[in-house]
């Protein structure tokens, strides 16, 4: 297999279009365990006997773990060979699932989730990077949206074949379909990927690394930790202090850095700061919301796994319809109104969505849904073409590096905070008079755990209780989410560029767009 060293000439690689089929195998891994796992939880949480806060920690562990080691992970393809460190990725995401599969207690699969996302961030940042090795500029555009769509394509599709296994299957099920999907993306690349690097890449900083994953590993502890131990306990403080004190270490380091992994220089551009936030919100609320949704549509309103996953789409289906119709309305009317429009449809639906009942019923939740994914469409996409326009083209791999770190960064707070405000107002609204002091406890982790001690002691008015609490926490949570989208949407109004911004490839998955190119990465 031929070596190509970023920086010469592009020569058409005879097998380019078979190479990018292999490319889309590995992003499909990925976008596929995205929404799966979200429709599993709820399975998860009555068999495993799972809290509402163990349950962050199996979905939080993948995103903690994925966005620390993002950045580090493109640096190690660029130095040490992309082919290498993209089936390595694969291979380490099979072995997590495997992991993942055979488990049998929370600890283990909060582990096998944490394999996984180092898995995850060794695939997503090399399956872009190596486009400019294997396809000239007028084919690259094609390219990525093609790459672009098979993590797309994983969004839908998770929820949907995540139900239909765990109604047929025990819940390792969901670990166990990535297994040949690993399998074959790994074949995929040792027989059709040539290999590139970039010698002239940086170094990886490894105290960086580590300043990033404890310092967002602590955050994310203390919130989740803290509505059972109360923020006043002495370990929450602990944790929310060092937190603190390592993420200022990691923005001291980086800022003195030559050449920084994390440019911390970039957010003081209006453009790409102001865009960045916007985009960051997005993953905020889509996490949390793909988060605390399926315990509602599962255990109060009474669908089984798969018509959970089915229920999701009308989310789904309006963020793509969104995203692809984004183009012509940025055209029109310029991205800052799109951007601050698509937050205010967002704030919207999350208003919508915070006057639900336990008796709403399917009806309204798919209208706020639709109205959700609408907004997520037209607010995310632009603002993503817009931070990486901000950006000057010598800096575009660290901006867009950054830019993708900190989406997900977002995504692990939004579950952490947003599901710790849902366990708390429902633990504090849950009645259990007249229940046994162990049974109250155990009702009072979860909906799901409610349920199966109402099903136990035959108690209707424990299940209505538990599904009354748990809409109350879900409103209280989607209150934020308008709040802050309202907040976000007055940001983008006063502050962005209001030129329009060109989308780059395909906008369906605008995580999977910004990243960066090899030879950009300075």
């Amino acid at each position: 297999m031929v070596t190509v060293t970023q920086g010469a000439d592009v020569r058409p690689e005879p097998r380019r279009w078979w190479a990018l089929g292999a490319l889309v195998a590995s992003m499909l891994v990925i976008g596929f365990d995205t929404t799966i796992l979200n429709v599993a939880l709820p399975t998860m949480a009555g068999q495993l006997g799972a809290s509402t806060g163990e349950q962050q920690w199996m979905a939080d562990a993948y995103v903690v773990v994925f966005a620390a080691l993002m950045l580090p992970a493109g640096l190690l393809g660029d130095r040490f060979g992309r082919r290498a460190v993209l089936i390595t990725g694969l291979g380490v995401f099979l072995a997590g699932s495997v992991l993942g599969a055979l488990a049998d207690d929370v600890d283990q699969v909060v582990a096998a989730r944490a394999v996984m996302g180092v898995g995850a961030a060794l695939v997503t940042p090399l399956a872009l990077s190596v486009l400019p090795s294997l396809f000239a500029p007028e084919e690259r555009t094609k390219a990525v949206g093609i790459v672009s769509a098979g993590s797309t394509l994983g969004l839908p599709l998770g929820p949907i074949v995540g139900g239909w296994l765990l109604n047929h299957f025990w819940w390792g099920s969901v670990f166990l379909v990535n297994i040949p999907m690993a399998a074959l993306g790994i074949l995929a690349c040792v027989l059709l990927l040539p290999e590139t690097r970039d010698p002239a890449s940086p170094r990886v900083d490894a105290l960086s690394t580590a300043f990033t994953a404890t310092g967002l590993g602590a955050l994310v502890y203390a919130i989740i930790e803290a509505p059972g131990r109360g923020w006043s306990d002495p370990l929450v403080l602990c944790t929310s202090g060092a937190a603190v004190v390592l993420i200022a270490a990691l923005v001291r380091r980086e800022r003195r850095a030559v050449r920084p992994m994390l440019d911390m220089t970039l957010l003081a551009r209006r453009g790409f700061l102001f865009n960045t936030l916007a985009a960051t919100l997005v993953m905020f609320v889509l996490s949390g919301l793909l988060f605390v949704l399926p315990p509602y549509l599962q255990a109060v309103l009474g669908n089984d796994a798969l018509g959970t996953g089915v229920r999701l789409l009308p989310m789904m289906g309006g963020l793509i319809v969104a995203a692809r119709a984004a183009q012509p309305v940025v055209d029109r009317f310029g991205a800052r109104a799109v951007v601050s429009a698509g937050l205010v449809v967002l704030a919207f639906a999350a208003l919508l969505g915070s006057r639900t009942t336990a008796g709403s019923g399917y009806g309204f939740t798919a209208l706020w849904l639709s109205v959700a994914g609408i907004g997520f469409g037209f607010a995310v996409v632009p603002a993503m073409a817009g931070a990486l326009g901000a950006l000057p083209a010598d800096r575009a791999g660290s901006g867009s590096g950054l830019l993708m770190t900190l989406r997900q960064v977002g995504g692990a707070i939004g579950i952490a905070l947003l599901g710790s405000l849902l366990a708390s107002a429902y633990r504090d609204r849950l009645d259990v008079t007249g229940l046994p002091t162990e049974a109250a406890h155990t009702a009072g982790e979860s909906v799901v755990a409610a349920h199966l001690v109402a099903q136990q002691a035959g108690s209707a008015r424990l299940v209505s209780t538990a599904n009354s609490a748990y809409v109350h926490g879900m409103g209280l949570a989607m209150l934020v989410c308008a709040i802050a989208a309202v907040v976000a949407a007055l940001l983008a109004a006063a502050f962005l560029p209001g030129a329009p911004a060109a989308l780059p490839g395909t906008p369906a998955e605008p995580p999977v767009v910004a990243a960066p190119d090899a030879d950009a990465r300075q």
